[in-house]
């Protein structure tokens, strides 16, 4: 951690083998951006297992002692081997490092895998994660094929007396499965709400940002058809964003919702890298520093807001034993903590002042301004279209948090498991507070941090002094929010004195004139709330309705159930329909399994005599 701090403060490249007279063993290299992995990675970690000890207290007395070693023994497998994902280069042992992350977060998805859903999920990530693995194993291999080194160092050579794009694309590929870029996206929903909460916070805040750093590490070598290049990033992270927060509309379940906005928020962390590679590439000094700095700078900020929000929804979780929020509501009154620091995280996943989230996007949207300044008729195309994209993304993400936190924190309980809620214990929102805390001072004292985060952006950007003239507008605007905190708290004291000198009563919700009613009908539904954009949307987010129609002979009807589902639509086109056909294909292959030995022998010989007649007539 030391060396991680010094090589970031100091800006220099720190090499040491792990034992020097040992030649077989990797050596380390820790500079400026994997030290600031290095701390993300640390920090998110700290926050996880703090969280943990009070989020499973309760299975402690339904789990074995195995099991819980086990899970243990994973989550700290998973802080090994992401640390060692970001300082390896050496291709032998990155790739050994990230499959032991893989594997070890398979382990940490399968915590209750007694239910057969979980186990299908979990699968289905593995899966997705070797093939992210071969597409980054397949582009080294070919590098070395080339006389190249094996790793990131065979990179350089490459990039620099072949063609770019090619190779690109398929690392782009690996490390972008591992990210959540559309549509590579397919296994992210599912596996986040499927773990527990305290994995989901580490595997959306810290982990997926391992292939965010795979493709920035990638980028390090390249310096031809960065252009292009941008261009590709920035397309594909507006597509991701703009999907990412339409599909978490949608979203009943707090944590699939919560997983679809870490699509939407690696979107947002593209759109700046690929922003500030166009500014590199058009010798735009202004665009490259700050929209490049603010797309790193949200990578932290979305580990905080993001784990802070996981964390939340997963003490909903245990008071309430319920993920689905249109059987919550009015948890404000039983869960004032958790409440606000739910509140707290929501606002700043929205991007809105005095918070962190806000400085990152304020960043790469001063970027994008800058960018159309420069009379390049198809670069002001490319910002315009950025902005418009990143404004509609913010404004969905407001309409999104608005709903969820309403649905689930205000109003009246609309379920019985919601009206028997309680605070979660203090060990579990100690992590959350201290979360919180940093997404505080990242918003009131941005300088300090933007200083920081441009010690990377040096190692992409020739010339960092935008940076530097940037730092007096976001003083200014850590100083507002400063005084709108200040001025918030001096009105809730003087409200505190106030109702001290009033007998303060206490009764229902305010029913709208009417409070005899069930609160789970006569309050706005998470479905009725979206309902408007969903039909807008409709063939971007796909959704069902599950609802039998009342006929017009039928005079007294009868009870109905009324539900809605949401689906992907990249999911059903890319994963599911493949699916059905390979089902289908081996479906009518079934009758070869006849389980008798003699028609098994009759398979081997033909196949020995067509291996014979294709190398007799050198086919083979």
């Amino acid at each position: 951690m030391s060396w991680a701090v010094r090589s970031l403060l100091e800006g220099n490249t720190k090499i040491f083998s792990m034992l020097t007279d040992v030649s077989y063993l990797p050596t380390l290299t820790i500079d400026s951006l994997s030290a600031y992995f290095v701390l993300l990675i640390s920090f998110g970690m700290l926050t996880g297992i703090l969280y943990a000890g009070g989020y499973l207290k309760p299975y402690r007395k339904t789990m074995s002692r195995l099991e819980l070693g086990i899970h243990h023994l994973a989550f700290i497998w998973l802080h090994i081997s992401m640390l060692m994902v970001t300082v390896l280069r050496d291709g032998t042992f990155f790739l050994l490092a990230w499959e032991m992350m893989s594997v070890s977060s398979f382990i940490l998805i399968l915590f209750e895998a007694s239910k057969k859903e979980t186990r299908l999920i979990a699968l289905n990530y593995l899966i997705q994660m070797h093939v992210g693995f071969i597409l980054i194993m397949g582009a080294m291999m070919y590098v070395q094929s080339l006389g190249y080194a094996f790793g990131f160092d065979g990179l350089a050579g490459y990039f620099s007396k072949n063609s770019v794009l090619p190779l690109f694309l398929v690392l782009f590929a690996g490390f972008g499965i591992k990210a959540g870029f559309v549509p590579l996206h397919t296994w992210l929903p599912h596996a986040h709400p499927a773990a527990p909460s305290h994995v989901s916070g580490v595997m959306s805040g810290v982990m997926i940002k391992m292939g965010i750093y795979g493709l920035l590490r990638v980028l390090t070598y390249i310096h031809a058809e960065l252009y292009v290049v941008g261009l590709i990033i920035l397309g594909v992270s507006t597509l991701s964003g703009l999907l990412g927060v339409m599909n978490a509309i949608t979203q009943h379940d707090i944590k699939k919702l919560l997983a679809y906005h870490s699509i939407e928020n690696i979107g947002i962390i593209g759109m700046g890298i690929g922003a500030g590679l166009l500014g590199v590439a058009l010798n735009a000094p202004a665009l490259a520093a700050l929209a490049f700095t603010g797309g790193l700078l949200h990578i932290f900020n979305h580990s905080l807001f993001k784990s802070l929000l996981f964390y939340g929804a997963g003490s909903v979780y245990q008071a309430t034993h319920t993920r689905n929020v249109e059987q919550l509501g009015g948890l404000m009154k039983s869960m004032p903590k958790t409440g606000m620091l739910f509140l707290l995280g929501s606002l700043s996943i929205c991007g809105l002042p005095p918070f962190n989230g806000f400085i990152s996007e304020f960043l790469i949207y001063m970027g994008l301004f800058k960018g159309l300044g420069l009379d390049i008729w198809y670069l002001d195309l490319s910002m315009l279209a950025s902005i418009l994209g990143l404004t509609l993304i913010g404004g969905l993400a407001v309409f999104c948090f608005t709903k969820v936190f309403s649905i689930t924190f205000l109003g009246s309980p609309r379920s019985s498991k919601a009206s028997q809620a309680a605070e979660v214990s203090d060990d579990m929102i100690f992590s959350k507070i201290l979360v919180g805390v940093l997404i505080v001072a990242i918003g009131l004292f941005p300088n300090l941090f933007v200083k920081w985060v441009a010690e990377v952006t040096a190692l992409y950007v020739p010339d960092i002094s935008p940076i530097e003239n940037a730092l007096p507008t976001l003083m200014k605007v850590g100083m507002a929010g400063g005084l709108f905190i200040v001025v918030s708290l001096v009105l809730l004291w003087v409200r505190s004195r106030q109702q001290k000198q009033v007998v303060v009563e206490y009764g229902p919700t305010w029913g709208c004139g009417y409070s005899g009613a069930n609160a789970a009908v006569h309050q706005y539904t998470a479905t009725s709330y979206a309902n408007n954009f969903t039909e807008l949307v409709g063939p971007l987010v796909g959704t069902t309705t599950h609802y039998e129609k009342i006929a017009e002979e039928e005079i007294f009807p009868k009870a109905r159930h009324f539900e809605t589902h949401s689906y992907d639509v990249f999911e059903k086109t890319l994963i599911d329909k493949p699916a059905e056909l390979l089902l289908k294909s081996t479906d009518r292959h079934e009758s070869f399994q006849t389980g008798k030995l003699t028609h098994y022998l009759i398979y081997v010989f033909v196949f020995l005599a067509l291996v014979f007649l294709l190398t007799y007539f050198q086919i083979l």
